[in-house]
């Protein structure tokens, strides 16, 4: 023990210098965002670390338009159970990833949150010591710079921040 809290964190019982041992990685199915599940799963058997790969369904969205389409909402049935689905083939990709360079990984999808939050929360809940994901995701022009989602949370996460692009 240094006596530093994020020095002591650095290191095992034996002062062996062990920089992350639980890394939190978010995904949205984005291509982007594959490479940094692809980077973290790496990253965590690197380090002997343990690792869990996040991803997050918003709340269902309300379209507002004119005519025949404006106001609709989908069931909550039909949505949460398209957006589990979804989480399902997603987290089933990042075990298969996991599996293939003989490590495991804890999946958790956190379903009817904002991307941003839930991740720093999680990060916060599970003890993680690094957050990975990807520099934008899914959503149009964010595409060109560098996402929403993760400059959120590099804004307002209080662990270190690895962003693959």
């Amino acid at each position: 023990m240094i006596g530093l809290p994020i020095l002591d964190k650095m290191f095992d019982e034996q002062g062996s210098l062990r920089m992350y041992a639980n890394i939190l990685v978010s995904t949205d199915g984005s291509d982007v965002a594959k490479k940094g599940v692809q980077h973290g799963i790496a990253l965590a058997k690197a380090l002997n670390a343990k690792v869990t790969v996040i991803t997050i369904t918003e709340p269902v969205p309300v379209f507002y338009g004119s005519g025949h389409a404006s106001g609709w909402i989908p069931a909550q049935e039909d949505f949460d159970a398209v957006c589990e689905e979804f989480a399902g083939k997603l987290l089933d990709e990042a075990r298969a990833m996991a599996e293939q360079i003989g490590i495991s990984a804890d999946l958790l999808h956190a379903p009817n949150a904002h991307p941003a939050t839930a991740i720093i929360e999680t990060a916060k809940a599970r003890g993680c010591d690094l957050i990975v994901m990807g520099s934008h995701g899914r959503r149009g022009l964010s595409k060109l710079l560098l996402g929403s989602q993760t400059s959120e949370v590099l804004a307002h996460g209080s662990v270190p921040i690895l962003v693959v692009r």
